[in-house]
This record gives C-alpha cells, sequence and structure tokens, in this order.
C-alpha cells in the first residue's frame, strides 16, 4: 500500500478571510497592498453608504449607524481583552 501525504502538512497558513472568495482579495490588497490602498477602502465604503441613503433614504443610514455599533462594540471587546 503506498503512502499518501497529507496535504495539508508543510503548507503555510494563510488567514480564514484570504480564503474568502471576493472579500478575501479585498482584505488581501488593503491589508498587504499599497500603503494608499485602505483610505481607498474607507472612501469607498462611504460612498456606497452614502449611494445607499441617496437611493433608499433614511433607512440605510440606520442601517449603517447599527452595523457601526457592532464594530465599535467589537473594538471596545478587543481593546478590553488585551
Amino acid at each position: 500500500m503506498t503512502h499518501i501525504p497529507y496535504p495539508g502538512i508543510g503548507r503555510e497558513k494563510t488567514p480564514f478571510l484570504y480564503r474568502i472568495p471576493i472579500l478575501g482579495r479585498m482584505a488581501r490588497e488593503t491589508l498587504d497592498g499599497d500603503e494608499d490602498t485602505p483610505f481607498y477602502a474607507i472612501v469607498a465604503i462611504l460612498s456606497l453608504w452614502l449611494g445607499g441613503f441617496l437611493t433608499i433614504g433614511y433607512p440605510a443610514l440606520i442601517i449603517g449607524g447599527l452595523m457601526m455599533t457592532a464594530v465599535m462594540f467589537l473594538v471596545i471587546i478587543r481593546i478590553s481583552l488585551g
């Protein structure tokens, strides 16, 4: 019987976020790309939020605020843990 090596051994571990099809590429470019890329990502997110507000109206503003509340809670928890 031949020995078949396990493909996971010896392979470098990539973060889980990098393995997600669309978000992985954006995250890789934002974190490992050019030094101006995070600013472009922030401008793109704010533009999408403004476009949603102009299209949908006030509910898009509320949904964005609620999402940022959850993000700030996670940031506060992360800071307090270590």
